[in-house]
């Protein structure tokens, strides 16, 4: 299979790959719905020394809060975003950012660890189900032959999200206290919503399958804000209930799917483990409060940097081998953070580089898996990819907090991490398909 996506048959030849202002709006869009979902979920890493020190909360417990939303995102993947393909990817959308937004807000009243895990599994689902549909939209609205870049430079809205987040949080936790940090969160989200609302439309493909009534004028109307020509008519409809999970293995991508899942498991375990617990093993190593959500934050902004440029690598060699290549320099970054990170400035390089290599390389999962599958199977193809991947969400943030709690010390710890990037790089060559006869 390519390395790009290929534009869809059913769309023609007609586009002329041209940046038009719906293209523009839609793109922008999802990279704010993307950087919405990094300031939702990275948010407790940042307030966890806060959060620890006023509910005198040991490891095991953080590690039980961080993995919950992750937990909560498995889910929302697996059953949720597949709902996409049948109902539409805005609908869903809409309601989940809504759904975000007053979990946000009524997690910065929590009174107690419970309602705290309760609350933050009902965002890790909206935010895993959210993924799926954003990507797929992404990859429809971008110019033929640039949807590859486009899926991971919309995704890097979400380390971008955790950046400014940090940077936010670093000057306004010391004073305002952790509430309202969730609070503001929550704030942003709502501010976001309206403007998902009247702006985002529908799927190209989904109108296409469904068809109401007036689904060929609508669409006609997408495709000429978007340049290409209308069409005459519309292909057979087809029904959103024949697409199921297992439409994700057929027609050459057992394989392929299976190396995906791998890959991302992996990715994910040491992802999320450094994702939750940086902000946190910063301070043990002697840093100040401000100074280790400094070094989150930095985390964050290598993920989007490295997202580029790992992405205009792509378009040169390949997304397998600069997915394998990022994997493999992130695997001898996270053993050397545990070894150098003596000062300031080093920690703060090393974690720079920690999220260059590891997020910018595990955003271009999802550009492979947007690769490996058609546009009407995309959503159920991602979610699954990432709520199958999920498992290794939950585990790296509980077994960091197992590991912790049991003395093990940073250099063994992190090369712990060091050996899942190893295996997610290698299985990353092999996320192809094959084109059915």
């Amino acid at each position: 299979m390519a390395h790009t996506i290929m534009v869809d048959r059913a769309r023609g030849k007609a586009g002329d790959g041209r940046w038009t202002p719906l293209r523009v709006a839609v793109i922008l869009i999802c990279f704010l719905l993307n950087a919405i979902d990094g300031m939702d979920i990275v948010i407790m890493s940042y307030i966890a020394p806060s959060l620890k020190s006023s509910w005198q909360l040991g490891p095991e417990a953080l590690g039980v809060v961080f993995s919950t939303s992750l937990a909560g995102m498995a889910v929302g993947g697996l059953f949720i975003a597949p709902l996409a393909d049948r109902f539409g990817r805005r609908p869903l959308i809409v309601a989940l950012l809504t759904l975000i937004t007053a979990s946000m807000l009524l997690s910065s009243r929590v009174q107690n660890v419970t309602e705290l895990v309760i609350l933050r599994a009902i965002i890790g689902m909206a935010v895993g189900a959210f993924l799926a549909s954003v990507s797929t939209i992404a990859a429809e609205y971008a110019p033929p032959g640039q949807q590859g870049m486009i899926v991971a430079g919309t995704i890097a809205g979400y380390p971008l999200g955790a950046v400014l987040t940090g940077l936010v949080v670093a000057h306004a936790l010391p004073v305002h206290g952790w509430r309202a940090m969730l609070a503001g969160a929550g704030f942003v989200s709502l501010a976001i919503l309206p403007l998902v609302v009247v702006l985002l439309p529908e799927s190209i493909d989904y109108l296409k399958r469904v068809q109401p009534k007036d689904a060929l004028a609508r669409l006609n109307r997408l495709l000429g804000r978007l340049g290409e020509t209308a069409l005459p008519s519309l292909p057979p409809r087809i029904s959103g209930s024949r697409i199921s999970p297992a439409t994700i293995f057929r027609d050459g991508r057992l394989a392929g799917t299976l190396c995906l899942w791998i890959a991302v498991i992996m990715g994910f375990m040491t992802f999320y483990f450094l994702v939750s617990w940086i902000t946190q093993l910063s301070v043990q190593s002697g840093l100040a409060v401000e100074n280790a959500i400094y070094a989150g934050a930095l985390f964050n902004l290598g993920g989007f940097v490295g997202t580029f440029v790992i992405g205009g690598i792509a378009i040169r060699i390949g997304l397998q081998r600069a997915t394998f290549a990022a994997m493999l320099c992130g695997a001898v970054v996270v053993a050397a953070f545990g070894y150098l990170s003596v000062t300031l400035a080093v920690t703060l390089a090393l974690a720079f580089l920690a999220g260059f290599t590891t997020n910018g390389g595990f955003n271009s999962f999802y550009a492979l898996a947007a690769a490996l599958y058609p546009s009407e199977i995309r959503s159920t193809g991602i979610g699954w990819a990432m709520g199958i991947g999920r498992i290794g969400a939950v585990i790296g943030p509980m077994l960091g907090g197992v590991l912790i709690g049991q003395g093990l010390g940073l250099p063994a710890l992190l090369a712990v991490f060091a050996i899942p990037l190893l295996i997610a790089g290698i299985a990353a060559l092999f996320v192809r398909g094959r084109n059915p006869a």
